[in-house]
């Protein structure tokens, strides 16, 4: 037995660099529709950032998010953390996202690249369902939203982001 006869940990390539497209490091403002995070919540104003890396040499991406939510009238909410891992899944031959939040909610999600537009699904038949949408307007603006299906019902929208790219100044 020769160290060829030993699998070797797959290379990242084109799928990942097509996938690192939209995962910037970003801020970002937008609203929170009525009813969004449940029946009976109000409307909300929110801004946030996120921060991205890859691991493994490149085939996963990881990205930390957080988000301060606000009432019309300027209240301060709450919050929200979100911990991202996303990359292609040779054996499902499509994109694949896990994610952890401070509500305690974690999901796997598949994930497919039309062009300039990266979409994420829920995986199953659970209660909730979420699709999430990455819309690349040019190299320094994105726009993200995010929909729900509650018991198989349509998908309805939840939030809807402006992304900013965040230029890290040169280091001299």
């Amino acid at each position: 037995m020769t160290v060829h006869d030993v699998p070797q940990p797959i290379r990242a390539g084109e799928k990942m660099r097509a996938l690192a497209r939209f995962h910037r490091d970003v801020t970002w403002t937008g609203t929170i529709q009525a009813g969004g995070m449940g029946p009976g919540t109000p409307a909300m104003t929110a801004t946030g950032e996120a921060v991205h890396h890859q691991i493994q040499d490149g085939l996963w991406i990881i990205g930390d998010h957080q988000q301060d939510q606000y009432l019309a009238d300027g209240s301060f909410v709450l919050r929200w953390y979100l911990h991202w891992v996303a990359g292609w899944d040779p054996e499902a031959k499509e994109y694949r996202a896990t994610v952890a939040d401070n509500y305690g909610h974690a999901e796997i999600l598949r994930g497919w690249i039309e062009g300039d537009l990266l979409t994420f699904q829920s995986i199953g038949n659970q209660p909730v369902r979420i699709r999430l949408f990455w819309h690349l307007a040019d190299d320094s603006v994105m726009t993200w939203r995010n929909e729900v299906s509650v018991h198989g019902g349509p998908f309805t929208l939840v939030e809807r982001y402006e992304c900013h790219t965040v230029q890290v100044p040169a280091p001299w």
